[in-house]
């Protein structure tokens, strides 16, 4: 589903309230007629936290784009930050009406859970697992996946003043010993490149 607009759909709802955004708004946001947006969509919510599942999706491709010689670490890092830095601080009202609205919050989670498997497959690819056969790869993809969600919650709270950029490099940066324990735990024939070459 296209909707190259989210973010003016989400200021449309912040705006307005949810209930008043129609489906000839969410259908227009997206650049589709509505009867394609019924296609895709069972319900406003359900296309309102379609945002969420873009940016997820954003990180698994720039996970792959990543050169594979680039410890695991630090190509989460970049993939999980570069996003926000590339695109700007986002807004906080539009993140804190579809982390913590009622009627959005069970979808919004929904959204970006079902990237897990995506996220798991890719961290597998770069350390020569199978992220379907395999534990550990998603066990590593749900501890990055809580750490993005606990960084969001901290950084919608009013007192805090730094970026969101910066607080997830933070709270990544924590993580880099679980990511190089996944390596470590990879067959050797499956080693990744930069153990091999001494990167």
């Amino acid at each position: 589903f296209p909707t190259r607009r989210s973010s003016d759909l989400l200021r449309l709802a912040l705006e307005r309230g949810i209930a008043k955004v129609r489906v000839s708004d969410i259908a227009a946001a997206a650049g589709v007629s509505p009867r394609t947006y019924n296609n895709y969509f069972s319900n406003r919510e359900q296309a309102i936290c379609a945002l969420g599942a873009q940016r997820a999706l954003r990180i698994v491709s720039a996970l792959n784009d990543r050169p594979p010689s680039e410890p695991l670490a630090e190509a989460l890092v970049h993939a999980m930050v570069d996003d926000n830095d590339a695109r700007g601080e986002p807004d906080k009202d539009v993140f804190r009406l579809m982390m913590c609205d009622e009627s959005l919050r069970g979808e919004f989670f929904k959204a970006t859970a079902a990237v897990h498997r995506p996220l798991a497959d890719a961290i597998a690819g770069r350390v020569g697992m199978d992220g379907t056969a395999d534990l550990l790869p998603g066990v590593v993809a749900s501890i990055y996946e809580a750490a993005a969600r606990a960084s969001t919650i901290y950084w919608l709270r009013p007192e805090c003043a730094q970026p969101l950029a910066q607080v997830l490099r933070q709270a990544l940066t924590v993580l880099a010993p679980v990511a190089s324990a996944l390596e470590h735990a990879a067959p050797e024939h499956a080693a990744p490149e930069h153990a091999a070459d001494g990167g």
